[in-house]
């Protein structure tokens, strides 16, 4: 394969989990060299398209046990749904890649180097699981995350308000208490891996918000107003819950004027 798209269809349309990440890096390697074209040649095939492993079994949120970090298995529990996110963040990746066309080079190859970095994230926790005795695919897990690309297939606005400037951002709220939490508990490598994932997801969230603001820019829209307009209509509930990490956002590109609607909604 010669061009970017091929390798992201074949990332999305091929569920085996061992050639999608050798596939990942080995396209960010290529167009890293500028061996890889960039040009938009065959048509994009229907989200339904999108192929994912038989393990592990997706359920309704509200089926997936929720182990508190102290139960027997919790740490494991709590991995292995990082493991979940993080695979799953593979696929966003790759499928605002593949799905939207006609956008500036730089997006593609933004959201291909975010692709890497996700499967690096999946691999460091694979390695982190093994330690705990457990393998990826070994518990139950929910779709919540590709029930948003669904969501937004058809509108690459809605697909950044919704995916890194809501779902990740998310998790520059909650994962310096969760590091907290390790910390309590003297597990230095737990902390480790959550204090990379957390560095690296800063700048996915920061891409997000960049390519929103310059593609709404673009087709005369008011970035922050248009936020709020994508958010109530896709967010389930309406708006997000706080509270919010309002440092990080600020790094990773929100502006006051969003954070201070995201916490008057919330309160």
């Amino acid at each position: 394969m010669n061009n970017l798209f091929d390798y992201a269809q074949a990332c999305l349309h091929n569920a085996d989990i061992a050639e999608k990440l050798a596939l990942t890096h080995e396209a960010k390697a290529r167009c890293s060299r500028g061996e890889l074209s960039l040009a938009q040649l065959t048509p994009v095939a229907d989200i339904s398209h999108v192929t994912f492993p038989a393990q592990p079994q997706w359920l309704p949120p509200r089926l997936v046990p929720n182990r508190k970090l102290t139960q027997a298995g919790g740490v494991a529990a709590f991995f292995h749904a990082i493991a979940h996110i993080e695979f799953m963040a593979i696929y966003l990746a790759w499928d605002i890649l593949y799905r939207f066309r006609g956008l500036p080079d730089a997006f593609y190859q933004d959201w291909l180097n975010i692709a890497d970095e996700e499967a690096q994230h999946f691999e460091m926790i694979c390695r982190h699981l093994q330690t705990l005795g457990l393998g990826y695919g070994d518990l139950s897990a929910h779709g919540g995350l590709w029930d948003h690309a669904r969501d937004t297939a058809d509108d690459v606005l809605a697909r950044l308000a919704l995916v890194p400037r809501c779902m990740e951002a998310r998790g520059l709220d909650v994962t310096p208490g969760i590091i907290k939490k390790f910390t309590a508990m003297n597990d230095t490598a737990s902390i480790a891996v959550l204090q990379r994932i957390l560095t690296d997801e800063v700048g996915h969230v920061e891409r997000g918000s960049y390519w929103f603001n310059t593609l709404c820019n673009q087709q005369g829209l008011e970035p922050e107003s248009h936020y709020r307009q994508l958010i109530r209509h896709y967010y389930q509930g309406g708006k997000p819950k706080g509270p919010f990490n309002r440092e990080m956002r600020i790094i990773a590109g929100f502006s006051a004027t969003e954070l201070d609607w995201l916490e008057e909604a919330s309160s």
